[in-house]
């Protein structure tokens, strides 16, 4: 097995409710306007759709309104997860999210430009 490593990114929202991005971060609704073509969620277990591939991950944290993690149903390293947290910038009051995932060596530039992208796509949904 090829141990991951962990990496964060922070991306700045301006003007944005922390309950509006709360809820694109862990409503079907919302992780399907910006994260996955489709989404479904029984329980604990959210199940991520793209064109034909399906992946389903599990909650393992939650702090509602703060932060959650997911982790993958078929992750072989049990210490690999992506999460969301949510801050305020104490300076600017700016909303900030910062993502924690995890990557396989040589592929981090890889995993942030996915990132980038698919915040782009947040930003567009949520207005910004």
């Amino acid at each position: 097995m090829i141990k991951k490593e962990k990496f964060h990114v922070e991306y700045i929202f301006d003007n944005v409710s922390r309950r509006s991005l709360w809820n694109h971060l862990t409503s079907a609704l919302g992780l399907s306007a910006w994260f996955a073509d489709e989404v479904n969620i029984s329980g604990n277990t959210y199940t991520f759709r793209w064109n034909k591939e399906k992946q389903q991950a599990k909650i393992i944290d939650i702090k509602p309104e703060t932060s959650v993690r997911f982790q993958w149903v078929d992750e072989e390293d049990k210490k690999a997860y992506f999460g969301f947290t949510i801050h305020s910038i104490e300076l600017t009051g700016a909303t900030a999210l910062e993502i924690t995932d995890f990557s396989e060596p040589g592929e981090k530039t890889d995993s942030i430009d996915l990132w980038d992208s698919q915040i782009e796509d947040l930003k567009r949904t949520l207005g910004i």
